[in-house]
């Protein structure tokens, strides 16, 4: 095996995606070939409707998928965040990269903070969790819809649709638009694994697991673990607002997470700060001390509404 395949999506941010995952498996096995595939999404076909309507974050998975079991392509780039917890069978994520930068960032053209915004000021995202977050700080705000990649959103934000947008600060950082980042929103708590790139390949894959092992961050995949295990305890997707944030620091792991309504009158929020021997089953912990507090009751009411 002499080549080998990364399937992406064919966003300019999937795209630096892949070719950063490409330029270090060429740095630790400089006579492997490894070539880019654009594989198009239905996430990224339909750009007129909020995630939590058309299906979620498989959307941006499918595809890629069916290009790994047919062999088209070796392994998949995927922005984590945008990866359900359960993977169908046949896939794992073998690698999760080091974490980027993990919180949302406040983008305005008149505006320098979030705090300056005035009142009924209309900010633009298709995140229900930044969404509630949003209005539970600052309620006299308006949402509005807001789909697409960073340069259709940034597009949007200076043909003068929203006074503001709130996107993830790792991809401006990314595509060179980090002089656009007002401020880092550090008490909105992000999307699980926002920030790291997850690397998936078939289940067993031999040849290819060693390979991409080399780019695996083991401090980030212990983060994130508790991260998505907390996501898969409460059912998360992009249908309901819920945020968690897990980090090493000191030998400890310090755990935030919250489930809220839509419309951010309502909030149960949990932190934790554990030893790192002592994190198994640290993600379901506080999955069931949120759900205990009301977030199973703000969960029913938005299944059954």
């Amino acid at each position: 095996m002499r080549k080998i395949k990364i399937g992406t999506r064919a966003s300019r941010l999937a795209m630096w995606q892949a070719q950063f995952v490409a330029a270090q498996l060429k740095k630790f096995f400089p006579a492997f070939e490894v070539e880019l595939v654009k594989v198009h999404t239905t996430g990224d076909k339909i750009l007129d409707a909020p995630l939590a309507k058309i299906g979620g974050k498989g959307l941006f998975t499918k595809e890629l998928e069916l290009q790994m079991a047919s062999g088209a392509i070796d392994l998949a780039v995927h922005s984590l965040k945008d990866v359900p917890t359960e993977l169908p069978d046949g896939f794992q994520i073998a690698a999760i990269t080091r974490r980027a930068q993990p919180f949302d960032a406040f983008v305005s053209n008149k505006f320098s903070t979030f705090d300056a915004l005035p009142k009924n000021s209309v900010i633009g995202t298709s995140s229900l969790r930044r969404a509630a977050q949003i209005l539970a700080l600052r309620p006299d705000l308006r949402i509005k819809n807001l789909r697409g990649n960073v340069e259709t959103r940034l597009r949007k934000l200076d043909a003068g649709e929203f006074d503001a947008i709130i996107l993830a600060a790792a991809g401006l950082e990314r595509l060179g638009h980090a002089a656009r980042i007002g401020e880092l929103l550090t008490e909105i708590i992000p999307a699980a694994g926002q920030g790291a790139l997850a690397i998936e390949i078939r289940s067993g894959d031999e040849k290819i697991f060693p390979l991409v092992q080399v780019l695996n961050d083991e401090e980030t995949f212990a983060a994130v673990e508790v991260e998505r295990e907390f996501l898969s305890e409460v059912g998360g997707s992009c249908q309901i607002p819920v945020g968690v944030f897990a980090a090493i620091d000191g030998g400890q792991m310090n755990v935030r997470a919250l489930i809220a309504s839509p419309d951010g009158k309502i909030f149960v929020r949990a932190s934790e700060v554990v030893p790192l021997e002592k994190i198994r089953g640290l993600g379901k912990k506080i999955a069931a001390k949120l759900l205990d507090d009301g977030g199973k009751k703000i969960l029913d009411e938005l299944i059954g509404s």
